[in-house]
């Protein structure tokens, strides 16, 4: 090829390669932009990821987090521990309660004697029932077992066990 066929391509093409040399350079800044604003953004959620932690590198992050993961764990294990104790504490506990005031005897007034029964959650517990007269005062109690009692119950203190089993604190 001559000089004169390469000063004749280049008069024809030359235009044609700036143009395109220039669209590719606008490609190349447009490109260099978003990909600018992108790894601002992926900065942005690097720092926050991190949370501020600049000295640590993600390994020793990730170990942190597991070690506090299984701190947390190994601490809810013990809280639902103590609360299934708790649970099983309370089933022992009172929890029914049933008064009832009555008049044992028809020259006094008032509704003087009672009969309360104290029953935890599986009708176990005790029956106290005070018996008031113008002369005297008595009080019995009486084991409860199952919402009954080896000892005969007297209608108001059954009255009271009944109550106590519709009434749960």
């Amino acid at each position: 090829m001559s000089s004169d066929v390469i000063i004749d391509v280049i008069e024809l093409y030359g235009p044609f390669v700036l143009i395109a040399n220039a669209i590719v350079t606008l490609i190349l800044i447009i490109a260099l932009f978003v990909t600018n604003r992108k790894l601002k953004e992926l900065k942005r959620k690097y720092k926050k990821f991190m949370n501020g932690s600049d000295n640590k590198n993600i390994e020793e992050l990730l170990l942190d987090n597991i070690k506090l993961s299984n701190d947390i764990s190994l601490k809810n294990k013990e809280i639902e521990n103590r609360v299934m104790s708790l649970e099983r504490d309370l089933q022992r506990c009172i929890q029914k309660v049933g008064v009832v005031r009555y008049n044992a005897f028809d020259d006094v007034g008032s509704d003087l004697s009672f009969s309360i029964a104290l029953l935890d959650d599986n009708d176990n517990g005790v029956v106290i029932s005070g018996i008031y007269s113008r002369e005297s005062s008595t009080t019995y109690a009486k084991k409860i077992v199952n919402g009954t009692s080896k000892n005969p119950l007297s209608a108001e203190e059954l009255q009271a066990i009944s109550e106590s089993k519709k009434i749960n604190y």
